[in-house]
């Protein structure tokens, strides 16, 4: 390519047309007379040099080395015209070669509008709010005449004033930022025009490369050449993200102020426009003084470029912050993250945007968060508890809440579903509705003394023992050697098929200390399991999802009490019931009692490493664990203190507005019941019907000598205390 510009510009300058090619046929030349007057014989000695060669001015052979007055000019000038033009030719073929190098892996154009997405997945609470929303959330796709005016207004105001005008980028704008931020020393102002930013969401990945940027312009101008104005702004404002999962300024209007985009005023339009320079750092819901503060500014930008009065900017600069009125905000996110893992098992592979309505009660909800939260703040620390879960359902199964932690932002480990911990003596009850079922009654005597099982010996809290007392003065009191004694006396394999009718996990070769609960569990699990004492015996696994459906109104998914079982008669829940009330009135949990017929179980573990408190009311169930990530010990915490305060707190709150109800009883208990055990019988000082003989390793009944080292670390593993 020089060589051919070389030759072409040598011919030129020359006055000679070009060389024709190698090969070709030429004309002979001419020959032509001398001019009149002039010979052969007359011209200059020396050649063509003798006479001032070209441009000479003929004074002899000398002035053959001398140049015309203006030729060296000349020469140079076509010498810079001639590597201006080589410069140029190989300047288009080098740019040539770089668009087409980082044009080579752009993505399809003509599959934009096709590039699929991560389905949404919007979580509701019982009464319609959002709880939360995963994945990527669209709202209507709207045309940018669809809008008030104020709106895309706003996003030029503060993105691009010159949108309308420039062919894609903006050089003057471009080289302002360069200058701004080449000042502060960091980037405080961006070049992108509306068209680059908006070929970088439909197409590119947000790396800040070179290349990327050089495609992000290829792109703009492929958008301007082929799209109008208006349609590269509407592409722009539902497709731009700004936070929360929401793209597009319908979605995020929704989200924030629960309107739909062509509804919302300037002072909204301008949060939705300062969102776009940081949507977690604005986010009207997470920060809403920082929203506050960006959208004063976008409202001056507004009225600087005319979209608003300055009276409108003044009047809207002043007003507070609105709340946002798209509830929830981090309400119920433990609870949003349970009921969606189970979404797979229900739906498969999700590939559209789901509305899930669930069963939570944001009431309650918030009330059992605040409760948890105050509790540990205020106590917590003195009693080195940390941590702590609250599980709230109704008796058929229902969750109404479900808190995981004390703070959700901190930690998102889910403890009331996801923890494994050791019950302690709430796990109780299971041993107790065994028994009832097999005839046990509230005021059969039962033995308080120790009590070994070949290298085991459970002990009470205190270390006392009370010999022979009514089932219910052991229950109340959390007696461990009664618990273990009655529990073998009805077969711990009978204790091991409860559990599992009643939704907990236990292992067959479970040990004698089964009955202090040394089984590990969930408090989800252990919450579920108290609900059939509350449902009169039977068991509903724990549900919080009431329908799922598609943004159309199809139905998905709709709940169906289908897995029912009846774990025990109405007459054993009801003779345990009796016994449980007690807990609250004279037994470990009287700091739970508010007011109201209620039955519960406090739980202590060894060193107490967890503290528990279960109970419920015909209408509600609510399990609390406190507790420690790391499972160090606790400062004397027991189920009656800080769970049974927390408990307390969340069953207040639970039950307004719900008429009082009254447990149910066991119809045989009083005079009929006395006769009626009687006559089939029963003795008032043990099973009413006899129960089985026990079929557990040969105990004693004597005191047993102090542990040695090798039984030690089984004890501390195997024995539950309580208070």
């Amino acid at each position: 390519m020089t060589r051919l510009v070389h030759r072409l510009w040598q011919d030129r300058s020359s006055g000679r047309t070009p060389s024709r090619a190698a090969g070709s046929a030429s004309p002979a030349p001419r020959k032509t007379a001398p001019p009149k007057g002039t010979s052969a014989r007359s011209r200059p000695a020396g050649g063509p040099g003798a006479g001032g060669g070209t441009g000479g001015n003929g004074s002899g052979g000398a002035g053959g080395n001398r140049k015309g007055p203006s030729g060296g000019g000349r020469g140079w000038g076509r010498r810079l015209i001639r590597w201006g033009l080589t410069l140029m030719v190989w300047g288009i073929i080098a740019l040539t070669l770089i668009v087409a190098w980082f044009a080579a892996d752009l993505p399809r154009i003509d599959l934009a509008a096709a590039m699929t997405r991560r389905p949404s997945v919007t979580f509701e609470a019982a009464d319609g709010s959002v709880i939360a929303t995963y994945g990527e959330n669209y709202g209507d796709v709207l045309d940018v005449k669809d809008l008030p005016p104020y709106l895309p207004g706003a996003v030029m105001a503060i993105e691009d004033r010159k949108f309308y005008y420039h062919f894609g980028i903006d050089p003057i704008g471009l080289a302002r930022a360069m200058i701004v931020n080449a000042r502060a020393g960091r980037t405080v102002q961006g070049g992108s025009t509306i068209t680059q930013q908006t070929a970088k969401n439909l197409f590119l990945s947000p790396d800040r490369t070179a290349k990327r940027k050089i495609q992000e312009v290829l792109l703009a101008f492929w958008l301007e050449w082929t799209f109008t104005k208006d349609q590269i702004f509407s592409l722009y404002l539902n497709r731009v993200y700004l936070g929360a999962g929401t793209y597009g300024v319908d979605a995020a209007a929704h989200r924030y102020f629960g309107v739909s985009a062509r509804d919302v005023t300037p002072y909204q339009a301008a949060v939705l426009a300062g969102l776009l320079k940081a949507p977690s750092t604005y986010n009207p819901e997470a920060n809403p003084q920082a929203s506050f503060n960006r959208a004063r500014v976008v409202l001056a930008a507004m009225a600087e470029t005319g979209t608003i009065t300055p009276e409108q900017a003044r009047q809207a600069s002043v007003m507070p912050p609105p709340r946002p009125t798209a509830p929830g905000g981090r309400t119920g996110r433990y609870f949003a993250d349970w009921v969606g893992d189970r979404l797979d098992d229900l739906l498969g592979q999700i590939n559209t945007d789901l509305i899930v309505r669930t069963t939570l009660n944001p009431a309650i909800q918030a009330a059992a968060e605040k409760t948890l939260r105050e509790t540990l703040a205020a106590k917590g620390p003195a009693m080195a508890a940390s941590q702590g879960a609250v599980v709230v359902m109704r008796p058929d199964g229902a969750v109404l809440a479900l808190v995981g932690g004390v703070d959700y932002a901190a930690s998102q480990y889910n403890r009331a579903t996801q923890a494994q911990r050791q019950p302690g003596s709430s796990f109780k009850p299971v041993v107790y509705l065994t028994a009832t079922e097999k005839g046990y009654r509230p005021d059969d005597m039962v033995l308080d003394a120790p009590i070994t099982f070949k290298n085991w010996s459970p002990e009470n809290f205190d270390r006392k023992y009370l010999g022979e007392i009514p089932l219910r003065t052991a229950v109340a009191r959390s007696i461990n050697t009664v618990a273990v004694r009655v529990s073998e006396e009805v077969g711990r394999s009978n204790v091991i098929n409860t559990a599992r009718q009643m939704g907990l996990t236990v292992s067959s070769d479970a040990q004698p200390s089964l009955a202090l609960g040394t089984e590990e569990t969930t408090l989800l699990s252990l919450t579920n399991a108290y609900a059939v004492l509350a449902s009169n015996g039977r068991y509903t696994p724990a549900w919080g999802i009431s329908d799922v459906m598609t943004r159309s109104g199809e139905v998905l998914y709709l709940h169906e009490n289908d897995l029912v079982r009846t774990v025990a008669s109405p007459d054993a829940v009801g003779a345990l019931n009796e016994m449980l009330t007690g807990v609250l009135t004279e037994g470990t949990g009287k700091g739970a009692a508010f007011g109201r017929p209620a039955a519960g179980k406090s739980g202590t573990t060894q060193n107490y490493r967890d503290a528990w408190f279960m109970g419920y009311t015909p209408d509600i169930v609510t399990g609390v664990w406190i507790g420690n990530d790391n499972n160090s010990p606790m400062k004397r915490v027991t189920g009656g203190t800080l769970p049974a305060t927390v408990w307390k707190g969340v069953m207040q709150a639970a039950h307004a507005g719900i008429p009082v109800h009254d447990l149910p009883r066991d119809t045989r208990t009083g005079i009929g019941g006395f006769f009626d055990r009687l006559f089939k019988g029963g003795s008032s000082s043990g099973p009413a019907q006899g129960g089985p003989s026990p079929s557990w390793p040969p105990v004693s009944e004597t005191p047993s000598g102090p542990f040695d080292s090798s039984k030690e670390a089984d004890r501390i593993m195997n024995m539950s205390t309580d208070k």
